[in-house]
């Protein structure tokens, strides 16, 4: 019980909407995290972005930009890639 308590506390995953900045039929999709330690929640946010990526059958072009900060607790991070039909 005390282990979900703490999950559900210091753990929080988001994955993102897409945003409108379109070239054609590309959108700029993303993901996002926070979590304990950077390295996990860099890892969750790419999962975030793939997710959405995968979930709207598009196709990544180019490369991921990764933003993180330091968040209440933990790190805060956004992945951003752009995807085309």
């Amino acid at each position: 019980m005390r282990i979900h308590i703490l999950t559900a506390a210091f753990v929080s995953i988001v994955c993102c909407v897409s945003t409108g900045a379109q070239a054609g039929n590309c959108v700029r999709a993303g993901g996002e995290a926070t979590m304990i330690t950077e390295d996990l929640a860099k890892f969750m946010a790419n999962a975030a972005l793939k997710n959405q990526i995968s979930a709207n059958s598009w196709k990544p072009a180019g490369q991921v930009n990764m933003t993180c900060t330091e968040a209440t607790f933990g790190t805060h991070c956004v992945a951003h890639q752009k995807a085309c039909k």
